[in-house]
């Protein structure tokens, strides 16, 4: 047993303030066979669970405690002092609270949360009062310079300290102590001179303690480079310590008896502390809410009442229950009860089927939860498991003990609705969201450190774009300099800056950054959450101090309320078609052998599909030619990192061109859906089943040790493996080949119920847009509007796929896009300054006009001008929403003001007739309206910018259209689609440039900073002064240019260092040496070859043509002799024989 106790000590959870994980105060802990030490963070206690559980394993005394932030004269509630001239007060102390027992716990809990519920101000901050109500099980010492009684000792105020002292003791008696610090400041010397005599004046204790920070004193450096990264501005030397001293890291005992040694009692009374402590914290039990059972069941208790209402659920999901259905339901029922989870999954059907009968969506399924039956029965997923293979043991294992996970999906507008729902069933005070942690990633760190440090964007960059991921999981620093190649001139540096960053960065990596509210996390609890947890706010929202992870060890029932917009666009598309069509569209009766839906997904026409939408995928489809949901599984599950490489000889083996083996014939029961290839973890599961005759549970246990690839239980899950597959007259040989392979896909291998459920979602989208295109198409634009380059994929997709979609019009209001004789109806709210009440407004006059309005005077006449005022009158016109009525965009804009004018004067002559004593009288009069200026029409260009300012994009014309065979040919990425930024320094983009703005940099030369939209996307560009000044004449709005340049990377967003530019109208003409047809001989036939040859000698020139012909998945190469020449004409006419992408430029 150490002499010392560490009892004032930070972890990374004191968020962007301490340089040191949980881990690493562990190991030093052990490091100086020290037996116990404290967590303090600053006023939170989000890391006490991992803190506590993590010590107690490494067999280290946890000790649990807060520095609370306090308000120690006045009120929590006060805000700070509002004066003139002077910024409000935020003062506030620090004290150190340690729970000493079980109730000091359950203190700590109240007052870490009413810190940010009621005294949030800058901190999360209690008050004396607040203090003395929950002081009960507390041991207090005075903390840091920033304490109550140290921070006067400091301003000389001796009185005042002891007074603080006096107030301190009288509360907690003998559980208060003194704290003595010493970190060669000179700040240091009022405190060590002033508590001693306040303790020997007051018979009060002393303590001393290192206020620690960071784990080793070379961190001090390190530790000041977080302290720097949430100030983006930051000028200072990061070698300039902002806490002006490099102490505060995790010293010996030796080293404090050295500092303290003098002090009496200082070193011993850590001791004295730690004896006090007996807290013990329960991690087994579970802290479920109380279902309430219907008075009208005859249920006792919530198992019986769980297995009632799940055999009811049976019986409506099969009309025929056979004995394997009954054998599955039964094994299910006895282990989710014998597990004690019976009371979980009523909750959870409970608000599942209350989303339902208020008609918010809910979707089919989603992670492991849809493997089991008894979900299915109590309408918790919509996916059969056992029509699909699914297992339930990869759901629940009754080997692995663990909280279910079943996560749910909303409409995402609706989510709330349904949170709303839990809180009026459990309470308020019982529901509460997630919080989560931002850790600082390789990649991140990086980033963050080298900005500190100044250096270069590019520099950081070469190292970043590199760094790959596996299986979700980026490379660690040191493991990326390992083993990636392309960094070895980085672990081979000796540039000091690059070493500096290394360094530096590797001690940082890992830590929490921020704290965020989690997407989709509640908990539910029997009474008032911060009973069981602590409770924080981040960014004005309430959640949790522990997160996910640490809520399952605390016993938390937690779920994810996921809001999926693709059930929103389902349901909107729906309620179009209702409106539309007049028919009623029940979504899960939808047939699922639909022919125009796997059509849809052979041709590719993925755009809106769920999950389907990436141009890879696209093109993974045209070949897999999907014919069921299995295979739409199965893709799904092989498009990710790994998997991937498999996707070619899984389609190959589907169309018979490769042929399907097996390496045992047992296997092909398990493997035939997926043509002998493991795609699904549930297969790994069922391989050892079948050929080790492991349990399904075992089975899962094995899969779960490869994925962790945790060797020693690998080795012990070998021999058991192959043991079993030699009983079972497997041989050994063949055994070990199979354990190597599914070893191998383990890591690979997808969750089946999710892929499974995912695509059922994905088939409903892919159905509505295959029969119902304009209004699934419709209700995306009414989803997306508000993401401009989404919108603009959409609308690229109307066009090829011949949906019109209208301009907004005065005379079709509508709020949402909606469809009309098949065409789509522009959702003028998606105006800019346009809101919903304005096209309320214009729906109401339009309705009671009962015609169309038939100028821009004739609408102002009729709408209320107070609300359809001057700035929405501009975005109605620059949008085109005027067309139909008399006038230009030019003049009608010209117009707007008089119009506004002549409005208000026609409502004020309309109120008087109506209140004059004659009004009664059938007489109208009208005011004459005047006549529109005339002025030259808007250029098409000009037209189109104003357009794409009013919309945020182009609607009725895209500049790049007539280019689209030059974007097609020359562009190497797409400005809207990340994956194609991937594996290349320099691009090429083609697009039309949408604004510029110019900047004299130091050398006293003119830059540009501008944005470039492609028919997927925008993207910002830097152009440096030299090459401005070549191709700065071409740099201006609405141009259509091809740059060329270097990738830029800052997170998920990318910037184009351009070196080049060109003019679209002279790119093809400079860079062309031949031209490439692309079709699919079931597309085309020999009428179209005809046609072509027609073009070609129409068209004679001289360049080659090329055309390339896909057949079963294969692409075949002919040379034709005739040459042709670019024209508009050549292209206009061939685009309408074999598709507006059917045209490539080639440069070699």
């Amino acid at each position: 047993m150490s002499d010392f106790v560490h009892l004032h000590n930070h972890s990374h959870y004191s968020l962007q303030d301490a340089a040191c994980t949980i881990d690493s105060l562990i190991n030093a802990t052990q490091k100086n066979n020290m037996h116990a030490i404290a967590l303090t963070d600053h006023g939170v206690m989000y890391g006490i669970s991992e803190f506590y559980k993590k010590a107690k394993k490494a067999n280290i005394k946890p000790i649990i405690g807060v520095e609370i932030y306090i308000k120690f004269e006045g009120s929590r509630f006060e805000r700070g002092e509002k004066n003139t001239g002077r910024k409000k007060s935020r003062h506030y102390n620090h004290l150190i609270l340690i729970a000493k027992n079980n109730i000091g716990y359950k203190n700590l809990l109240k007052l870490t949360t009413q810190g940010f519920t009621e005294g949030f101000y800058y901190k999360p901050r209690i008050d004396l009062e607040l203090l003395n109500q929950h002081k009960e099980g507390l041991i207090c010492t005075s903390a840091c310079l920033a304490g109550p009684v140290a921070s006067h000792l400091l301003n000389g105020d001796y009185e005042k300290a002891k007074e603080n002292t006096i107030i301190l003791h009288e509360m907690f008696g003998e559980d208060f102590f003194l704290e003595l610090q010493d970190h060669s400041m000179s700040e240091d010397q009022a405190v060590l001179e002033g508590i001693p005599k306040l303790s020997k004046e007051l018979n009060i204790p002393m303590i001393c303690t290192n206020d620690i920070h960071y784990i080793e004193k070379e961190h001090a450096v390190a530790h000041n480079i977080l302290l720097m990264l949430s100030d983006p501005n930051q000028k200072n030397d990061y070698r300039t310590l902002r806490y002006n001293t490099d102490e505060i890291y995790f010293k010996s005992g030796q080293q404090m008896k050295d500092l303290f040694g003098k002090f009496n009692g200082a070193i011993e009374n850590t001791l004295a502390i730690e004896e006090k402590i007996d807290l013990s914290l329960d991690f087994e039990k579970f802290h479920y809410p109380i279902f309430p059972i219907p008075k009208e069941s005859s249920a006792k208790n919530l198992d019986e009442y769980f297995e009632l209402l799940s055999r009811e659920g049976l019986d409506k999901r099969f009309k025929t229950i056979n004995k394997n259905i009954e054998d599955r339901f039964n094994y299910e029922i006895d282990i989710i009860k014998s597990m004690g989870y019976s009371g979980y999954f009523l909750i959870t059907q409970d608000f599942i089927n209350a989303a339902k009968k208020r008609g918010i969506p809910v979707g089919p399924g989603r992670g492991s939860a849809a493997g089991s039956l008894v979900a299915y029965a109590l309408g918790i997923t919509n996916v059969n498991p056992l029509e699909y293979d699914l297992l339930f043991e990869r759901f629940l294992n009754p080997s692995r003990k663990s909280m279910p996970d079943i996560d749910i999906d909303f409409a995402d507008d609706q989510r709330g609705e349904v949170i709303d729902y839990v809180k009026e069933k459990y309470g308020e005070q019982s529901v509460c969201q997630i919080i989560t942690f931002n850790r600082l990633s390789s990649k991140a760190v990086l980033r963050d450190v080298a900005r500190v440090l100044g250096i270069p964007i590019p520099t950081v960059d070469k190292i970043t774009k590199v760094i790959p991921s596996k299986f979700g999981r980026v490379f660690s620093i040191e493991q990326s300099l390992k083993e990636v190649p392309e960094l070895a001139w980085v672990k081979n540096s000796k540039d000091e800056s690059i070493l500096n960053l290394i360094k530096y960065a590797k001690i940082l990596e890992g830590m929490n950054r921020n704290a965020s509210k989690h997407a989709a996390g509640v908990v539910i609890t029997p009474g008032e959450v911060s009973d069981f947890i602590p409770i924080a706010s981040v960014k004005g929202d309430i959640v949790t101090q522990y997160n996910m992870k640490e809520l399952d060890s605390a016993g938390i029932l937690k779920m994810d309320f996921l809001g999926l917009r693709t059930l929103t666009i389902i349901r909107d598309t729906i309620d179009l078609i209702k409106e539309t069509r007049d028919e009623d569209v029940i979504i899960d009766d939808i047939p699922i052998d639909d022919k125009k839906t796997y059509e849809l997904f052979s041709k590719g026409q993925t755009t809106g599909v769920f999950q389907f939408e990436s141009a890879p995928m696209k093109e993974h489809l045209k070949n897999l030619k999907p014919t069921s949901i299995k295979d739409l599984s199965a893709m799904n599950a092989l498009y990710r990192p790994g998997p991937m490489e498999f996707i070619n000889d899984f389609v190959d083996r589907k169309h018979g061109r490769k042929p399907i083996e097996y390496l045992h014939p047992l296997l092909e029961e398990i493997l035939s859906e997926t043509y002998g290839i493991i795609v699904y973890q549930e297969q790994v599961i069922q391989i050892a089943n079948k050929i080790a005759g492991m349990s399904l549970a075992e089975a899962d246990i094995l899969r779960r040790a490869m994925g962790k690839k945790d060797l020693a239980e690998m080795k012990r899950q070998k021999t058991k493996f192959v043991d079993g597959a030699v009983e079972n007259d497997i041989p050994k040989k063949i055994a070990e080949e199979i354990f190597v392979v599914i070893d191998k896909f383990a890591n690979y291998g997808f969750n089946k119920s999710h892929a499974v459920a995912y695509s059922f979602v994905a088939y409903q989208t892919a159905y509505l847009k295959a029969n119902y295109t304009a209004e699934f198409l419709a209700a995306n634009l009414s989803n997306e509007y508000k993401n401009s380059d989404k919108v603009t994929i959409l609308l690229d997709d109307c066009r090829k796929l011949k949906i019109p979609v209208m301009v907004p019009s005065v005379n079709n209001p509508s709020v949402k896009f909606t469809v009309k004789d098949g065409k789509i109806i522009f959702g003028m709210s998606a105006i800019k300054n346009v809101g919903v009440n304005v096209v309320v407004e214009i729906e109401r006059a339009y309705k009671e006009l009962g015609r169309n309005f038939t100028s821009i005077y004739d609408f102002t006449s009729n709408v209320d001008t107070y609300i359809v005022n001057k700035r929405a009158m501009e975005g109605l016109v620059l949008s085109g929403a005027f067309d139909s009525v008399k006038g230009t965009r030019a003049e009608n804009f010209i117009s707007i003001e008089k119009a506004l004018q002549f409005g208000q004067k026609s409502k004020q002559i309309k109120e008087s007739q109506s209140d004059s004593l004659f009004g009664e009288i059938d007489e109208h009069f009208e005011l004459d309206e005047p006549e529109l200026e005339t002025i030259e029409e808007w250029t098409n260009k000009y037209k189109l910018a104003q357009e794409r300012i009013a919309l945020g994009f182009y609607l009725s014309d895209h500049p790049l259209r007539k280019f689209q065979a030059e974007y097609n040919s020359f562009s190497s990425v797409k400005l809207g689609d990340p994956h194609s930024f991937k594996d290349t320094d320099t691009v090429r983009a083609c697009g039309v440039i949408t604004s510029v703005k110019t900047k004299i940099d130091r050398s006293g030369n003119t830059m540009a900073f501008f944005n470039l939209d492609d028919l997927s996307g925008s993207c910002e560009c830097i152009m440096f002064g030299r090459t401005y000044s070549e191709f700065g004449k071409i740099i201006e709005p609405e141009a259509t240019v091809m740059i060329e340049g270097k990738l830029e990377s800052s997170g998920d967003k990318f910037k184009i260092h351009a070196n080049e530019a060109t003019a679209l109208s002279e790119v093809a003409g400079k860079l062309t040496k031949k031209i490439a047809l692309l079709m699919d001989v079931e597309e085309h036939d020999g009428n179209t070859v005809k046609q072509l040859k027609k073009i070609f000698n129409e068209n004679s020139g001289s360049l080659p043509v090329i055309i390339y012909v896909k057949v079963e998945g294969k692409t075949k190469k002919y040379i034709i002799g005739q040459k042709v020449n670019i024209n508009n004409n050549f292209i206009k006419e061939t685009q309408k024989i074999i598709g507006d992408e059917a045209i490539a430029y080639q440069t070699f």
